[in-house]
């Protein structure tokens, strides 16, 4: 010991630790004697006194309550914490349970086969809530503001504090919503107006969630990532601080040789054989009914006639006279229930005796059983054909309508075999079972199932069956016609190998205790004790604790007849506290302490060390208080610092007879382990399972493992067997077992036990709000490292605010006794969870619901912020020290180009072009017939039409009137309010004729006055408008007690209804001196919100419209189809002005009638054998959604879109890929070229850099390095590579049109496939921002700007999109290489979240995968916070499963921590007429708490 350093301190040393835990270890482990109850007590008390500190109020906590303690103890500390959690906030439906009587709620402490630490806990922790930070206001509040009052939000939140005026709109209809966002500002202006109300909700809890976010973080147990800038490499960082192993390596440790005795058996088969010729009346077994009492007993004599004729009747039997079905060595399933030991017993004998291998597994009730599949690959894979059950069990199975068995999902094809004595014939006199000496051949199969669910099954030979055997009894002492109370299940582990298999080689009476009797009556196993004077039990924990709990109901048992209690598992860490408390109450009933004997096992391993019983007054075994952070880092420590994180683990025993020990790394080469460390059990020994059968590849690394030493060296030849638990061998070879491999969670890099986070969990005054015993622990691969996740089931009756409450405190007592973070915690409603056949939680299924979403949690706390400490280090971004000259030196030296592109020659524009007023009446002199504009209803029927000199004369008269009624000076601006139709057209043609400047406007949504009219009201203030032209049906509105509510109607300026004007004509057509005086005003709404007008000259007008006309090859023969929205941009150019300059006729299909009839476009194409049309990608959308699973209805209508050349949709974005091939495959049925579908760019300084023409190649995509993006950077990569991003080009750039790609920054030129700002020239740029500011400054930064190097003549405009040109292999028309433009996104939308920049777009598209419910959703962010907005298409019972998902999906593709999770209805999220998602208007909604979620998730 004097070598050992002294820093540390071994197990060895437990009994030396200090005189102080000397006393108290003597009291604890060698407080014997004739006693009693009250002495004890007493004593107890004096002896304790010393140390115990006792505070006025608090329980004195015995032995078994030394966890419960540390738990309180860790909760105290965070009493004096002013901070409140944020609640989630939820819509009042969510909630609501179903009636309680609806449901069959689990017992408190229903049991589980092997989940045994909902038994850890006798006594609850009643920690105070966290105290509500006076400033803030407490989530009670909400709470009775959720469930009183409505389920909208209050009037009050609704009040802007800044911008009262502009209200905001619910929308509902995607085709009305460029309404109301803030005050039109330049882009880099841009203020947001709509004020957070003070007293919103949401933000307010925001301000909670912040606050808390605050708080000192536990520093990271490494820094696990470094950003290397294109990629994220593991380099993981060793805490000097970690404790090491420090001992020497360990010798294996060897059991006492097995005895020889002279009457065993030489085959298990030979020992039924012997008792019942010899013993045939002795009782074998005896089986209970419900309530507890004998309901029959089978006599060794009934057993092995019994099991005789089943042995004859599966040989001889089955098949016809001359065919045998079962062979010696086949493979046959039992299926009993658990109540019905008796029927099992035999056939597993009579198999036994056939010499067939029985595979006993669990009864299936149905076909959605939890790992119901996973059996039937256990079947599969051990060649399975038959199944033995009884006659009442067979009744009891599934069927199918024809009365057959069902066939279960994976199910092999099953014949099904009863055994009832009835239905078994008596063999001939001169047959006799084959018993040969047992040997290597299998003689059962148990089931196993694995961490991951698959099941398999342990083959054990006849040979170790009888070893084992023999080794139980020698190590339990068993006797000759020993009476034993079994409430384990029979069919595996314990209860079958002492209550089926040593019982029958010891002639042993067993008393089977069916699951189903222990639910009734929990104390039937100890009246069965006391009634039959039993000499051995077998259970576990949960019946120790169901004892305990019911023990006041019998004053008179006695279990003084007990020599020994065999606790099955007492391997479990936490089983001390139940053996204890179990003690404590029966040692007054006679229960004598030597007899609780834990033991550990495993099905490979079969018994690995069993507690012998003891000797009466001999001393106890000693226990072991170990350091949990020792223990997390695989080492043994002494707890000596942090009382609070201590485990208390007790001994099971010495290594079995005949067998030897090992203890190895669990991961990597099994090297052994020091004597201080922890490791993995490893057994060789004769009595053990043999292979997994039917998979060789498994069993080597499991059943023929050769430990080897430091070196790699193999310490010998002999195989051992790997157990799957976790241990050491602590003094005088005691086996002490710490946990399961299968419960075994890596959390970076450290090492926590599923049990023993339950157990913490328990420890939190778990009565009021979940199941004792319905608590399941697992871990989730989430960014590179384990998540731990606990689910449990919730109570009906607990409050929203006690499941709060309590998760809180669990998450507080984890982190500080275990020193791990949650990331997440569920509760899910009553009998939700998947269970096990005797009654536990089937861990796997749950954790596959929860990935899959399929939980359907009724509460949920997410803490990713908590526990996820590997991120990058967020990127500082650096100064730029390289100028744009040396960028551009540096691009060239790399053989680099520069990143520019140009479109073809515009050629030259004659003087008549100039103007679309003389083109007009030009047109409607030279061919006044021809149709220029068909305008459809929603039934296809052409409603309107313009032909050149209708136009032209209506334009006419609409001059007049504005010069007679209006006194319209020229110059002056005019809206225009019309719907989609061909009176917009003309009123545009009648402002130009009058010298007026149209400014074309969106109307008012009839049943929306509330939140759209403010933005009419808001375009005709900013534009200085001095007259609007309408419908007469629109001026009543504009005029009415409802518009009145919304906008001051009496300082409308002068509205002129253009319905019914008289035939006038204007004195003169005007014509402006110059084509640079403006045409029109373009005013748009962007996507962050703001509302821009950009001021659109005559020349640009004809510049852009010659430009569409040579790209397009648009002539007067030509017809297009225009499904767009007219109002703004490219759209309102294609709707008004491009069939006026080019002549072709344009048939205009509003898009709202697309509501009431989702074919109209599609069928108008094919009726007018369109070869060119566009759309906006709502209009795809809606026909995407609506129409792709009718395709065949509309090949059966005639509808064929094989005509359809080009199809171009019209946008103000990056490509949407997806959605595109989806149209694309979607109709191809119909017709549909895959070639046809492009798409176009423009931006709000030039409303057309991009369209896919007749000519040139097909549109190209790349696929980019996501993780490059992110830093500004473009690095492409192949498709399918991971984090990869595919953009298509975005159609071909115009003629007239140059691009080149500058950083935003440093204004200078980029090289190829760089990502930077995309500025462009051309002659159809706007002339400017229309503002009544006149910031000069801003037009040249925006329109007029130049490069800082390279070409500083030339004037570009800023687009404020990011994007790269790329050249590709393809040729162009010319015959030169075409460069492709590339759009990635707006500098307005991205998000810079930890120094890089996001694009909203591409989170949302990993959202919205994340979950089929998810319809569509949306992100912003608030004071650094990623809020995501997610619309619910599915039950609303899926809203909480989305919020792992989705944090899940971020976290993992962004490597981003999702702050706020907010599920809506579907239509919530506001998309404009262009299909653009309004984000910031999402956002303002949002904070004004006026989106009625159905939840939001706070993120811890």
């Amino acid at each position: 010991m004097a070598s050992r350093p002294s820093r540390f301190v071994s197990v060895y040393d437990l009994a030396f630790a200090s005189p102080s835990v000397n006393s108290l270890f003597f009291f604890l482990l060698n407080f014997t004697g004739d006693i009693t109850q009250k002495g004890y007590e007493k004593k107890r008390t004096k002896l304790l006194a010393p140390y115990i500190i006792h505070t006025p109020g608090t329980k004195t906590f015995f032995f078994q309550d030394i966890h419960t303690e540390a738990v309180q103890a860790a909760l105290a500390k965070h009493k004096e914490e002013k901070m409140a959690l944020p609640m989630p906030t939820k819509r009042r439906s969510t909630y609501v349970q179903s009636p309680i009587e609806t449901r069959t709620p689990p017992d408190s402490s229903s049991g589980s086969d092997d989940e045994t630490s909902q038994v850890r806990r006798q006594s609850s922790v009643v920690a105070p809530p966290p105290q509500v930070h006076p400033n803030l206001q407490s989530p009670d509040s909400w709470i009775n503001r959720t469930v009183q009052g409505s389920s909208t939000s209050s009037s009050a939140s609704s009040t802007l504090s800044h911008g009262e005026k502009y209200c905001h709109c619910v929308y509902k209809p995607q085709f009305v919503c460029d309404c109301m966002f803030v005050l039109p500002l330049p882009l880099s202006n841009f203020i947001l107006l709509v004020g957070v109300p003070v007293n919103s909700r949401v933000s307010t809890k925001i301000q909670q969630l912040l606050n808390t976010l605050k708080r000192p973080k536990r520093p990271p147990l490494s820094e696990f990532f470094t950003d290397d800038a294109e990629e994220i490499v593991e380099v993981p960082q060793p805490d000097p601080n970690t404790p090491k192993p420090e001992g020497r390596q360990i010798i294996p440790v060897k059991g006492e040789p097995l005895g020889v005795v002279s009457n065993w058996p030489p085959a298990l088969q030979a020992a039924l054989a012997r008792w019942g010729a010899t013993q045939g009346k002795s009782p074998a077994l005896t089986a209970l009914d419900i309530t507890g009492k004998p309901l029959y007993t089978l006599t060794y004599g009934k057993l092995w006639s019994r099991s005789v004729k089943l042995a004859y009747t599966l040989l001889n039997k089955l098949g016809t006279k001359n065919e045998q079905i079962l062979k010696p060595g086949d493979r046959v399933a039992l299926v009993y229930p658990n109540s019905d030991p008796g029927m099992f017993w035999v056939a597993f004998y009579g198999c036994l005796l056939a010499e067939v291998i029985p595979v006993p597994i669990e009864v299936p009730l149905s076909r959605k059983d939890a790992g119901i599949s996973q059996v039937g690959f256990l079947l599969g894979s051990c060649g399975v054909g038959l199944a033995l059950t009884s006659e009442i069990c067979l009744k009891g199975l599934p069927k199918t309508p024809t009365g057959e068995i069902m066939q279960f999902k994976g199910w092999p094809r099953l014949k099904w075999v009863v055994t009832d004595s009835k239905y078994l014939t008596k063999p001939s006199k001169d047959w006799q079972p084959h018993i040969p000496t047992a040997n290597t051949d299998p003689a059962y199969i148990e089931y196993k199932a694995s961490k991951d669910g698959t099941v398999v099954g342990v083959a054990v030979s006849k040979v170790a069956m009888l070893t084992h055997c023999q080794a139980l009894t020698q190590a339990c002492n068993y006797c000759e016609g020993e009476t034993l109370v079994n409430v384990l299940d029979f069919k595996k582990d314990m209860g079958l190998w002492h209550g089926v298999l040593t019982a029958v080689m010891n002639r042993i009476h067993t008393i089977s205790v069916p699951y189903a009797v222990m639910k009734a009556c929990p104390l039937s196993w100890v009246q069965r004790v006391h009634v039959n004077k039993a000499r051995v039990a077998l259970v576990k924990c949960r019946d120790l604790h169901w004892a305990m709990m019911a023990h006041r109901d019998q004053r008179d048992t006695s279990l003084a007849s007990l020599r020994m209690l065999v606790v099955a598992d007492g391997a479990n860490p936490w089983s001390v506290s139940s053996c204890d408390a179990f003690l404590n109450v029966f040692q007054s009933h006679g229960l004598k302490p030597e007899v609780i004997c834990p033991c550990a096992t495993s099905p490979e391993a079969m018994t690995v060390a069993i507690r012998r019983p003891g000797v009466p007054g001999a001393p106890l075994p000693a226990r072991a208080i170990l350091s949990m952070g020792g223990l997390s880092h695989g080492v043994i420590r002494v707890n000596t610092e942090d009382k609070n994180s201590a485990l208390t683990v007790q001994d099971v025993g010495h290594v079995m007879p005949g067998a030897l020990m090992c203890i190895v790394r669990p991961d990597g080469p099994p090297q052994l382990c020091k004597t201080d460390e922890i490791g993995e059990i490893i057994v060789n020994s004769r009595a053990g399972g043999n292979m997994y059968y039917g998979l060789p590849g498994v069993t080597k690394n499991t059943f023929e493992v050769i430990p080897v030493n430091a070196n790699g060296v193999p310490i010998g030849e002999i195989p051992f067997v790997r157990s799957g638990l976790l241990g050491f061998v602590g003094p005088g070879s005691l086996i002490f077992v710490v946990g399961k491999i299968e419960g075994l969670l890596m959390v970076s890099g450290r090492r926590h036990n599923a049990d023993d986070l339950v157990a913490t969990a328990l420890a939190v005054e778990p009565v009021k709000t979940v199941y004792r015993g319905r608590i399941a622990v697992f871990s989730i691969t989430v960014f590179y490292d384990e998540r731990v996740v606990i689910v449990a089931e919730q109570r009906p009756d607990a409050s929203e605010e006690d499941s709060f409450q309590w998760m809180s405190r669990v998450l507080q007592a984890i982190d500080s006794i275990h020193q791990v973070g949650l990331y997440c915690l569920a509760l899910v409603p009553a009998n939700t969870l998947p269970k096990t056949p005797l009654g536990g939680i089937h861990i796997s299924d749950t954790k596959q619901f929860f990935l899959d979403g399929n939980l359907h949690p009724c509460n949920i706390l997410m803490c990713p912020h908590t526990c996820v400490t590997n991120l990058p280090k967020p990127r500082q971004k650096q100064p730029v020290g390289v100028g744009p000259a040396s960028v551009m030196v540096g691009n060239l030296v790399a053989g680099k180009r520069i990143a520019q592109a140009a479109g073809r020659d515009l050629g030259m524009i004659d003087d008549q072009d100039l103007y679309l007023t003389e083109a007009l009446h030009w047109r409607a002199q030279t061919d006044p017939d021809h149709v220029l504009f068909v305008l459809l209803n929603a039934k296809g029927v052409a409603v309107s039409t313009a032909t050149c000199v209708q136009l032209h004369k209506r334009a006419e008269k609409i001059a007049a009137a504005l010069t007679e009624k209006g006194s319209i000076n020229t110059g002056e601006n005019v809206v225009l309010l019309y719907p989609p139709g061909i009176d917009l057209i003309a009123a545009f043609y009648g402002c130009l004729y009058a010298g007026c400047v149209p400014v074309n406007v969106r109307p008012p949504h009839p049943q929306n006055l509330a939140a759209t009219l403010p933005t009419v009201r808001m375009i005709i203030d900013v534009s200085k408008a001095a007259c609007i032209l309408t419908t007469q049906h629109l001026m009543r509105t504009l005029r009415s007690k409802e518009a009145a509510a919304s906008v001051n109607i009496k300082t409308w300026p002068t509205i002129i209804d253009t319905d019914d004007l008289p035939r006038r004509r204007p004195p003169q057509i005007y014509k402006p001196p110059t084509a640079e005086m403006i045409a029109y005003l373009d005013f748009s709404v962007s996507t962050t919100g703001m509302l821009t007008g950009v001021k659109i000259s005559h020349a640009a007008v004809s510049a852009l419209c010659r430009s569409i006309k040579l790209q397009c090859e648009l002539y007067s023969s030509r017809q297009i189809a225009i499904c767009l929205d007219p109002y703004c941009g490219l759209g309102f150019v294609l709707w008004c002005l491009a069939s006026v300059y080019s002549g072709h006729q344009s048939i205009l299909i509003p898009p709202f009638e697309l509501e009431s009839c989702l074919s109209l476009w599609l069928s108008t194409l094919s009726q007018y054998r369109i070869r060119d049309t566009f759309c906006s990608y709502s209009v795809m959308e809606l026909c995407t959604k609506g129409l792709g699973t009718q395709t065949e209805l509309l090949k059966a209508r005639g509808v064929n879109l094989s005509c359809v050349r080009s199809c171009v949709v019209i946008a103000e974005e990056r490509p949407r890929l997806a959605l595109t091939h989806s149209f694309s495959k979607l109709f191809k049925d119909i017709g549909l070229s895959s070639r046809a579908v492009s798409t176009a760019f423009g931006s709000r300084v030039n409303l057309a850099i991009c369209m896919q023409g007749t000519t040139g190649p097909d549109p190209c995509t790349v696929y980019v390095d996501m993780k490059s993006l992110r830093h500004d950077r473009v690095r492409l990569v192949e498709r399918g590579a991971p984090q990869s991003l595919p953009l298509m080009e975005s159609g071909k750039i115009l003629p007239g049109v140059r691009v080149i790609i500058v950083n935003p920054e440093t204004r200078g030129p980029l090289g190829d496939s760089h990502l930077g700002e995309i500025w462009v020239n051309s002659p159809h740029s706007a002339s400017g921002y229309y503002t009544i500011y006149g910031e000069e400054s801003l037009q040249a930064n925006h329109f007029n700007t130049k490069l800082s190097f390279g070409d500083p003549q030339t004037l570009w405009a800023r687009t404020g999109y990011l994007g790269f040109v790329k050249r590709t292999e393809l040729l162009d028309a010319s015959g030169d290489r075409h460069d492709a433009l590339f759009v990635v996104g707006s500098l307005d939308e991205t998000l810079e979240l930890r120094g890089l920049r996001y694009h909203p777009i591409d989170i949302e598209t990993s959202v919205s995968r994340a979950h089929r419910s998810i319809a569509e959703s949306a992100v912003f962010t608030w004071t650094n916070l990623l809020v995501v907005v997610s619309e619910l298409c599915g039950s609303e019972q899926d809203a909480l499963d989305l919020v792992p998902l989705i944090t899940n999906v971020v976290l993992e593709e962004h490597h981003l921590i999702v702050g706020v999770v907010v599920i809506v209805d579907p239509g919530v999220i506001p998309i404009n007429s262009r299909g653009e998602k309004q984000r910031m208007h999402l956002r303002d909604s949002f904070l004004a708490d006026q989106l009625d979620p159905i939840y939001v998730a706070y993120n811890m």
